[in-house]
């Protein structure tokens, strides 16, 4: 059985395996019953590994194992396969969090904290900044700076940045906006972002720009992050801005915002 390499990464995405499952999994399914050894030379997986691997299959509820001489083992739909990984993820993401949240209460976060604090006290200015790397790194440190905001937080972004941000942010926003922060954000406005646009009335300013492109986000005048590249040519993953913390540059920055926010 030949399957395409293309589909296994997806298969190995969608479900978090590694390539030996996938490859043992997809030719247990095109046999539906079938013993270690054949599914070893189906899936041209080393039989040293092939037992392994299926125990770990098992495991994860894949497949079942029928207690015969030779071992057997039978595939089981996908559906189900689909319905019991969405079901042990669901547990385990309850789980944790749980486990997270009561962390909190923890004397294990209060030593973490000293440490933190012990950490942070010699540090030099310079040392405040560092790489972003890949958007979901980018939006996280959006989150903390948004969460940090005590007086201003002016953003310029696209026409996906704009949406990008709705979704990822506006909750925190909004806090901010109760907490008295002064949200400005400059982006195109078109038929494309007007909808997602009217979610941010009440909790912050609009600016339409046309003809200036620029992705950042300036905190109290004080810390910026900035992306390096256009959101419309890079992949989400290669995604990648800087972060710094530094009254002097975010300032500039910010005099050049208030410029674009006059029509200077």
């Amino acid at each position: 059985m030949i399957v395409n390499e293309e589909f296994l990464s997806k298969l190995r995405r969608a479900f978090s395996l590694n390539l030996y499952e996938v490859k043992l999994w997809t030719a247990l399914l095109s046999r539906g019953v079938s013993t270690a050894g054949e599914l070893s030379d189906i899936a041209d997986v080393p039989r040293s590994r092939t037992y392994d691997v299926l125990e770990s299959l098992e495991r994860k509820g894949f497949v079942i194992v029928k207690p015969e001489k030779p071992i057997k083992y039978m595939a089981i739909s996908p559906e189900e396969v689909l319905d019991r990984v969405k079901r042990r993820l669901h547990e385990e993401t309850e789980d944790k969090s749980k486990r997270l949240e009561r962390l909190k209460q923890s004397d294990i976060l209060k030593e973490l904290a000293v440490l933190y604090k012990q950490g942070i006290e010699p540090m030099q200015p310079t040392d405040f900044s560092g790489a972003l790397k890949g958007r979901h790194n980018l939006y996280d440190h959006l989150a903390l700076l948004t969460k940090e905001a005590e007086e201003s937080i002016s953003i310029m972004t696209t026409e996906d940045g704009i949406n990008r941000k709705v979704r990822s942010l506006k909750p925190l926003l909004e806090k901010a906006k109760k907490r008295g922060v002064k949200i400005r954000i400059a982006a195109p406005v078109n038929d494309k972002t007007k909808d997602v646009i009217k979610k941010l009335k009440g909790t912050a300013d609009i600016k339409n720009i046309k003809n200036v492109d620029g992705r950042f986000c300036i905190v109290d005048g004080k810390q910026l992050v900035f992306m390096l590249l256009d959101d419309k040519e890079v992949h989400p993953s290669y995604d990648l801005g800087m972060w710094v913390n530094t009254p002097f540059y975010a300032g500039a920055m910010q005099s050049m915002f208030d410029n674009v926010w006059k029509g200077k």
